[in-house]
């Protein structure tokens, strides 16, 4: 008799196709589940609202030396990492603790010294949540935020012979910058606001992973130079491509852009670099490129 499927045969990217396909979705969702954000109209005339939500895992997304400080924004920073790869601000948030009753008071409050941190650099207020105990230390954020209706990125949007860009360097996050990276926040505001974004998305699963996605979600294929990644120091193009939490922007932005977004980028965040690493083809024409990046279900 053969086995039901599981999660691990099927991994993340099937499960979430399979759950969303029935989802119901009202009159006011501009955007429904599968991109970086949820989009519904929102209460402003010219704004639409972003819904995200994001969970980490101790085992999973962090360890039980971690710093707890670092624990508390890294669940928040990663749904930053999302409203800044719509171009939107984000507005409120609330957390869900899952957590071990004999977890200690003083480690719960240093996650949250570090999440209210992070918060107020952005602007972002905390204004509830939920707690329960479970088995392991779990932490949810659900994170609203704006956007202009007229000017937000999707992942969907890309067009055949756009550029495909990143922001920063890749590779390497398992050394400790999964828990400390900057959500580029200001540069999607700012990527929206002054030049036609076609597709946006934050690398949290990988290059290997997450660029597919872009160039699918438009039924796209891509070419990239792997040789061209911007690498962490002592990182392989391997790493680079494969190793996920990076939290970066990729993009695909039109090729008669290019010059004028890379002149403009350099006086406006001298210290982020912006890196052409390939462009978005027909599907037919793909290259494709390495097995790679990170699925919760498949990973032992």
């Amino acid at each position: 008799m053969k086995k039901p499927a599981t999660l691990r045969d099927v991994g993340e990217d099937a499960l979430v196709k399979r759950l969303i396909a029935d989802a119901p979705l009202g009159a006011e969702v501009v955007a429904g589940a599968g991109d970086d954000c949820a989009v519904v109209k929102g209460v402003r005339r010219g704004e639409l609202c972003l819904l995200k939500t994001d969970a980490i895992v101790e085992g999973v997304h962090f360890e039980s030396e971690c710093a707890p400080r670092l624990v508390g924004r890294k669940a928040l920073a990663r749904v930053l990492s999302d409203v800044a790869a719509m171009g939107g601000r984000p507005g409120q948030a609330m957390v869900t603790l899952i957590l071990p009753s004999e977890t200690a008071i003083k480690w719960v409050e240093a996650v949250y010294a570090g999440l209210y941190q992070l918060a107020r650099q952005h602007g972002v207020s905390v204004v509830g949540g939920e707690t329960t105990r479970g088995k392991e230390r779990i932490l949810s954020v659900a994170l609203t935020g704006v956007v202009s209706a007229k000017r937000w990125a999707a992942r969907g949007g890309g067009r055949s012979g756009d550029v495909l860009l990143v922001t920063g360097k890749l590779g390497g996050s398992i050394g400790g910058r999964h828990l400390t990276f900057e959500p580029r926040l200001e540069q999607g505001q700012w990527l929206v606001e002054h030049f036609p974004i076609h597709a946006m998305m934050d690398i949290s699963d990988g290059l290997a992973k997450d660029l597919p996605r872009l160039a699918g979600g438009a039924g796209l294929g891509f070419r990239v130079d792997l040789d061209r990644l911007p690498r962490h120091r002592g990182c392989s193009v391997e790493q680079a491509w494969g190793d996920g939490e990076d939290y970066e922007l990729l993009m695909a932005v039109p090729k008669r852009c290019l010059k004028r977004l890379q002149t403009d980028w350099g006086e406006r965040f001298p210290r982020v670099p912006l890196t052409a690493i390939g462009e978005l083809v027909e599907a037919e024409a793909s290259t494709g490129g390495p097995a790679g990046g990170w699925d919760p279900f498949v990973r032992p």
